[in-house]
């Protein structure tokens, strides 16, 4: 009986280690997993951003060409037709 209780006991011991263990590889799993997420957001985000930036960029050179283009002109017609 004292046999099979130590023997039991040390099931017990052993499969609580084990478990032990999994839980442990299972969170650090989890760690990485989100970590790797966390970055791939952080990229997106960074493109994004680019991307909005640029195309801001690109409508501020197109508004002053135009802007510079529409004042060219009318300082034209002033010297021209003055």
């Amino acid at each position: 009986m004292a046999l099979r209780m130590r023997q039991s006991l040390a099931q017990y011991e052993a499969e609580f280690r084990d478990t032990a263990v999994e839980e442990r590889e299972r969170r650090e799993r989890l760690r990485k997993q989100a970590a790797v997420r966390e970055r791939t957001r952080r990229v997106e985000k960074v493109h994004k951003h680019g991307t909005m930036r640029f195309v801001a960029l690109v409508f501020a050179i197109l508004l002053t060409a135009v802007v510079v283009t529409v004042v060219m002109f009318q300082t034209l017609a002033l010297v021209v037709g003055g």
